[in-house]
């Protein structure tokens, strides 16, 4: 598989434990020390990526997601993705990912985030 392949592929983890609610299966997308960082209204929202799982399990599945990569900008071991989400329970998300290729493996080392109105 190419790069761009694996990372879709690590991305769809991501997409994947949005839909089913569950955080396990969001969690093989991420490094196990990565961070999260954004706003919900004016609340920072930020730490671990554990706090996206704990959030994730605490809340209804978004079996509605409509989620899209944007873009995919890759530089050797490094790399950002860009996936418009819509429909997460009734809300729009950017998010932001870094990437870093570990092993010949991708994993999300950082997602930031905005919250449409």
């Amino acid at each position: 598989m190419s790069d761009e392949e694996l990372i879709k592929k690590n991305i769809q983890h991501y997409i994947n434990g949005a839909i089913s609610g569950k955080g396990n299966d969001m969690e093989p997308a991420f490094h196990i020390e990565a961070t999260i960082f954004g706003y919900i209204g004016d609340d920072l929202f930020s730490g671990p990526i554990k706090n996206l799982f704990n959030w994730i399990d605490e809340n209804p599945p978004a079996t509605e997601l409509e989620a899209n990569i944007v873009n995919i900008d890759i530089e050797g071991t490094v790399a950002t993705v860009r996936l418009e989400s819509s429909n997460w329970s009734g809300h729009q998300f950017t998010d932001m990912f870094t990437l870093l290729k570990l092993n010949n493996n991708w994993k999300i080392m950082n997602k930031v985030f905005h919250l449409h109105s």
